[in-house]
């Protein structure tokens, strides 16, 4: 019994309780970080027409980002409530202020291009939100890797950039889709350099998982969704290089490259509840981890006290 995975063969880590709304929140999140930041980069490149895109579709992302997390919580008085303090060993707490900053500064740059008015200020809020896309897009990869979870905390070095790339991948995508085509080049050409990040670092993560904790991104309705989204993501950005210029290239490749993104968020989520499920990927690292240790006690040299030599004379 002693070589049992766990009692009665019973889960080890409690599953994540968070319902489907999360993986949409970390998808829009994303998606509004990544779109700032190019609306940002665009305003300075006096490419106002692509600006003005991305900048709707920040404030489409980022309006909905918090209703979705509000829900999950159940009643808006918690999400006001994680306000009242700022805890910065606490990726749940400074995503609440992230959130709430971006949107805020979003919300006002939009409402001021809409109305054509305070230049000054829409630059500024911009700015700000720009300037916070990069941790917008991955908070949320740090919120999971801080957890138990063998799938999610074994793949704390990967997922920042699995999730950053997965960003670029879908926000570029759909301000290219919405964007005319011979002021979205930058759109363009962050969709592919975000395809190629998530479909690199979401290779390099699973290989360093190994086929225990790894086997969730693989099977069941993880690996769905994980195939689905190298699917979308690969297909996404091979259109948008080849048939990018055109308008409806654009709107087929954005839309793939944005389902690639929402689907391997879904992939994440999906495979942290099956891990948690898998007694055996919570036991077996934790016994290779402590025989590794051993093995290192066992090799260093014991220490000897030096015995101290008089200078008196």
């Amino acid at each position: 019994m002693t070589d049992a995975p766990s009692y009665y063969g019973r889960p080890i880590v409690k599953e994540p309780v968070w319902k489907p709304e999360i993986p949409i929140y970390f998808f829009t999140g994303g998606t509004a970080g990544a779109a700032a930041t190019l609306t940002l980069a665009a305003r300075l490149a006096g490419n106002d027409a692509l600006a003005r895109r991305a900048l709707y579709v920040n404030a489409v992302a980022i309006t909905v980002s918090p209703l979705l997390l509000i829900k999950d919580l159940g009643r808006p008085q918690r999400f006001v409530n994680m306000l009242r303090v700022f805890k910065v060993t606490s990726p749940m707490s400074v995503g609440t202020w992230i959130v709430s900053a971006s949107g805020t500064a979003s919300g006002i740059a939009a409402a001021c291009e809409l109305a054509g008015v305070l230049p000054r200020v829409k630059l500024a809020a911009e700015t700000v939100a720009g300037l916070l896309g990069p941790f917008l897009s991955t908070y949320t990869a740090a919120l999971v890797a801080d957890s138990v979870v063998p799938a999610w905390h074994g793949a704390r070095r990967e997922l920042p950039f699995v999730f950053a790339g997965s960003s670029c991948a879908g926000a570029g995508g759909l301000v290219a889709a919405v964007t005319p085509s011979a002021v979205s080049g930058p759109a363009r050409r962050l969709a592919l350099a975000g395809a190629a990040l998530e479909l690199a670092s979401t290779k390099a993560m699973e290989d360093r998982l190994g086929e225990l904790v790894g086997k969730p991104y693989h099977e069941g309705s993880g690996g769905t969704y994980a195939k689905t989204a190298k699917a979308a993501t690969a297909a996404g950005a091979a259109l948008m290089a080849v048939a990018g210029r055109r308008r409806f290239g654009a709107i087929v490749a954005g839309s793939l490259l944005a389902a690639g993104s929402a689907f391997e968020r879904f992939a994440v989520y999906h495979a942290g509840k099956q891990s948690a499920a898998d007694p055996l990927a919570t036991s077996i690292p934790q016994r290779e981890r402590a025989k590794a240790q051993r093995n290192r006690n066992a090799k260093s040299p014991p220490t000897t006290a030096t015995p101290k030599t008089s200078h008196a004379t």
